[in-house]
């Protein structure tokens, strides 16, 4: 069975991440529900840590891990937020939007993947951000993959 890309790769590296990432925090800094969690605005150095750690999720380097802080240090940033159901699905809203002006791939098996890992990742910070939340304190930076459908190099269309 022949290795796939992984999602990393598929989506162009560093540099699509950092696109997504500029193109979702632009998009916030506009929004009456999300901005008030960045006063002053999202300084580059956040920017690039949360590009950096989805560059890690996606199957990049271990950079968040090996120089950020890894898991413990993510966490941290979401404990006590008191993350909204409304605000969640704006933050996945927003990020989706964002794939689509940082010109990320997308066939569907890629967006597949970015939205379940959305899905996943703010519903744990949502519950993470609650007061009294019960946390793994401790774990690794999750490592997406495919899922169930893998690239497929001729796009979407298939035999069948």
């Amino acid at each position: 069975m022949a290795e796939h890309p992984s999602l990393y790769d598929w989506a162009g590296g560093r540099g699509a991440f950092d696109r997504m990432i500029d193109a979702f925090y632009d998009r916030v800094e506009q929004d009456d529900l999300l901005s008030p969690f960045f006063p002053g605005g999202v300084h580059e150095e956040h920017r690039r840590n949360v590009a950096t750690w989805w560059c890690e999720v996606f199957g990049g380097p271990a950079d968040y891990t090996d120089r950020i802080g890894g898991y413990e240090r993510m966490l941290d940033k979401h404990l006590r937020l008191g993350i909204t159901d409304e605000q969640r699905f704006r933050f996945a809203s927003l990020m989706s939007l964002a794939a689509d002006d940082a010109e990320m791939p997308n066939d569907p098996e890629f967006r597949s993947a970015l939205v379940a890992y959305l899905e996943w990742g703010t519903r744990l910070a949502l519950g993470n951000s609650q007061d009294g939340a019960e946390v793994a304190a401790h774990a690794p930076v999750p490592r997406w993959g495919w899922g169930e459908a893998p690239p497929y190099p001729s796009g979407p269309a298939r035999e069948g």
